[in-house]
Parts: structure tokens; sequence; C-alpha cells
């Protein structure tokens, strides 16, 4: 462990460094965690919510000079900074501000007439200390909003941030120190893989990880050794469905903003686009004209900046290669535009198949690839072939079959005449299937993911035993069959006089 260089990929400057945490500082943010923990669950969540008010407010009034260190750090665009991190994470916020007392309250729920007399309810409780391993492609909005979600829910939180991205993680501590958080509530852990091995050892509650299927099963390994909870956010290939009479202009914007934003490193990134065979030569020529018109750079002129990581730049070109071996036509783009720096351009592709990576494998670039399909059944057919199942699109003027299509879509997000939004929206749980993940983060799901969820059942205690209870009679044994008449065979019995059956014999 040692020190982190921090790289502008924009302009290949190396900008500021970062020190490594070792495992005995490892070891001490985790004691520092646990002392710290009895406290903040038991702080009223109104407490709690007004330290995440601090950081939301902190982030609104620093939004600025926020977003241009994320620029440095990451290569994208100004305007990408401020929307999909600053925006994004303190609305979030917002939102679990104004309705976190409604989902974390205990939720009461029927009992049923075996057990006549008693109260039942759902808790939640908090885990307790929460590590958070987040990416590098959206750095802040990635670490901050899970880990704000557990903070919320009364855990405290370790936080390792992407070591490709460490000035990001250097602004999230500064962040949360403007929050005034007790100490030990939440902290940042700077380093790389080696850091993040030796988080897992020291045993937190719960492991919440966003980035690639492969880190990802590694964690759930490790974590599987002490039997710690994982929450998975991972990889996707998303497919793009657009119909014959679907809207070609607002689909082929679509395409076109879904494929490249933030340099197409997005894991709701569009990276597969289906299109039916009678319209296919007409939007692949929209799209290719406004995939030309993007302007790549540094500037605030620029629609699109550079990618983040070297490694993902190569395989992008890798991907590249294998496609065109195999028959793939680069209409556009498809060679780094200098070796200085990690600009790729907008790269569209057809002649695909599905012997290529390039419509298997992630490819998290700025590459567009788009095959066409004869009717709904093979367009389904593709889209669902893929082991990834994150986010899919369908296009449509018919409500009726872009609905069926839709939730015949094996993804855990798809949206209808739009594309990416669903991550967008607060209200909504946010995951994936197959190797997309496992589990949900965002709306009611994203608090009560990081509690421990307790049931409570409560008797009067009036009687002295139950019907269930030593000795076994003849007479419990008529009562329970009653009961099994009432629910199999349906008698015509009602609630009432079953209720007044079982009074007479739970006495």
């Amino acid at each position: 462990m040692g020190m982190i260089e921090i790289l502008n990929p924009a302009t290949g400057e190396v900008i500021g460094e970062v020190q490594e945490k070792t495992s005995e500082e490892i070891t001490a943010a985790m004691k520092r965690a646990r002392e710290a923990f009895p406290a903040w669950r038991d702080m009223p969540l109104e407490q709690r919510l007004g330290y995440v008010a601090r950081v939301r407010e902190y982030l609104v009034e620093h939004m600025e000079t926020l977003a241009q260190k994320i620029v440095q750090d990451t290569g994208k665009v100004l305007l990408e900074a401020m929307m999909t991190e600053i925006f994004t994470t303190a609305d979030f916020m917002k939102h679990y501000e104004k309705h976190a007392a409604g989902i974390l309250a205990p939720k009461k729920v029927g009992t049923p007439i075996v057990l006549f007399g008693r109260r039942s309810e759902i808790q939640y409780r908090p885990m307790g200390v929460v590590a958070v391993i987040s990416p590098w492609n959206y750095p802040l909005q990635l670490a901050m909003v899970p880990a704000i979600s557990a903070l919320i829910a009364g855990n405290t939180v370790l936080l390792k941030p992407s070591e490709v991205t460490p000035l990001t993680g250097l602004i999230m501590e500064e962040i949360l120190n403007a929050g005034g958080f007790p100490e030990g509530v939440v902290q940042v852990l700077h380093g790389g893989k080696e850091v993040g091995q030796t988080l897992v050892d020291a045993k937190p509650d719960k492991i919440f990880f966003t980035g690639s299927v492969a880190t990802g099963k590694k964690i759930m390994a490790q974590a599987a050794q002490h039997l710690i909870p994982v929450e998975l956010e991972l990889g996707g290939k998303d497919p793009m469905i657009v119909f014959a009479d679907a809207d070609l202009e607002r689909a082929a914007n679509a395409a076109v903003w879904g494929a490249f934003t933030n340099a197409g490193q997005t894991c709701m990134a569009v990276e597969r686009v289906y299109v039916e065979s009678s319209i296919f030569d007409r939007f692949v020529g929209i799209v290719k004209a406004k995939t030309e018109q993007l302007r790549v750079g540094t500037g605030e002129e620029a629609d699109m900046g550079s990618m983040t990581f070297p490694h993902q730049l190569s395989i992008v070109e890798e991907h590249l290669a294998d496609a065109v071996a195999k028959g793939a036509t680069i209409l556009t783009g498809g060679k780094r535009l200098n070796e200085k720096t990690l600009h790729f351009p907008p790269t569209l592709l057809t002649n695909v198949d599905h012997t290529m990576k390039i419509m298997n494998d992630e490819t998290f670039g700025p590459v567009l690839p788009i095959m066409p399909f004869r009717d709904e059944s093979e367009a389904l057919r593709l889209a669902n072939d893929s082991p990834f199942g994150l986010n899919s699109s369908v296009w449509s003027r018919d409500t009726t079959k872009a609905r069926r299509v839709a939730g015949k879509i094996e993804s855990g997000n798809v949206c209808i005449n739009d594309v990416i939004v669903s991550v967008a929206n607060p209200h909504l749980p946010f995951g994936g299937i197959k190797e997309s993940g496992m589990g949900r983060y965002h709306g009611e799901e994203g608090l009560i993911t990081f509690c421990h969820v307790t049931s409570i059942i409560e008797s009067p205690g009036k009687k002295a035993s139950e019907i269930n209870w030593y000795p076994y009679t003849p007479k419990k044994r008529e009562a329970f069959q009653t009961l099994m008449q009432f629910y199999g065979k349906q008698i015509k019995a009602s609630v009432g006089g079953v209720n007044n059956l079982l009074r007479e014999f739970f006495k």
C-alpha cells in the first residue's frame, strides 16, 4: 500500500496523489465504526436526517467547484458531472429526507385466525457497519447514494472509493466532513484492491458493491467465508428494441445519448440496438448522422468527454477488433483520437451478430452496435440472449405491444420509449438480474436493504396456556380439524363463527 496518482484522463496530466490506507488503519476505522454504531442507531431519525441535509446543502452550494474536480478526475464533460453526479445525489437525499420516516416506521400486519388475540408488526433495524465499495464511472453518485441510504437507516459506514478516481474520494471526504457526523459514523478508506480485501476481512455487517461482474464474484466469495450479506450492482449489456411504428427521431436521439453519455461508461448504457428490418437502413442513417454531429473534447462546448480508465479503453479496442474480424462494419469512429489521452470517438457498427464479444460482453465504452430483427418473437429472443439483465428499452407507438414486450424482457429495469431514466427516479427500486447483480436500492427498498427486517408478535399474555401447547387433548384435535375444514374444504362458515369456535377452544 502506497501512494495513488491522480491522473486527468482527458489531458494525461498527473494532478496529485492520495495515500492508501494501511491494514492497521482499516482495522482502526472498523473499531471506530463499531463504537459509534450504538449511539448513531439510537439517535432519532429526524436528527440523523439533519446531518444528511447538511451534506445536501453543501453539495448544492459548491456544485460548480465540486463538478469541476470530478471533471478533472474522470474526463467527463461538466454538464454530465453536474447532472449525473451532483444533482442526482442531492435529489436522492431530498427524497429520503421526505420519505424515510414513513419507510422505516414499524408496520402493523395482519394476524391469522389460529393466532387469535395477538398483534403482529414488522420493524426495520439497522445492521451495524456497512462497507460501501464504489466504482469509477459515476464515482460520486454511486458511492454517496448507498452510503447515505445506509446512514439514514441507522448504520455506520466505511466507504472505499475507486482507486481509478481518487480525487473524487477526497471530494467525498470533504462533503461528508461538511455534514459534521459524529466521530466514526462515516469514514472514507482510500486505496485499491488490497484495501477492499482488507475491508471485507474486517467483517462488516453488510457489503454494498458496485462494479464489474468479475470483482463482484470475488467479493461475494470472500464475504461468504464470514457469511456477510452482500448486495451487488454489476454490469449490463442493455438492449434497445425499436419497432417500425416507433417515433424514429426520438428513438435515434435516445440511442445516441443512451450509448454515448459519459463516453459509454454507464452500466445502463444502450449497448445493443435491435431494429425492425423494414426501417433498419433508415434508422441507421439517422443515428449515423446524429453520431457524427457529436463534439468530443474537454471544453464546455463538448458533448462527450474522454474515457476514464486506460484498461477499459483497451477492452473497447479488443471488442471492436473481434467484431471487425468476424465481419462487422464500422460506420463511424473506431479509433482513439490520440495516444496521450483517453478520448475515443462515438463509434457505430452494423453487420453484427451474437458470435461477437461486442454483442455479448459488456463493452463499457462509446460503441453502438445495431442489428435487424424480423418480428416481435425474434426481437425478444435476441434481447434475452445475454448473461446480463440490468436495463432495457422498448420503442413503439403501440403502447399495448410495447408493454407486452416490456413484460417479457429479462431485466431488472425496463423503459418504454425512454432510456436509462429508471435509475433517476428515487421512488423506483434499482438493480439487476442474472449476472447484473442481486438486491435493490433506491425507493423503499433502498433503505430496507440496509436493515434487518424483524418480525414482532405480541400476545396479551393473559392465558396460562395456548391451544398448541401441552397437553395435547381430543378437544384440541377437534379444534384443528375444524380449522382444516375451514381452510381445505372451504366450508360455508363465517369468519365470525370460526372466531367464536376458537375463543371456546383457546380459553
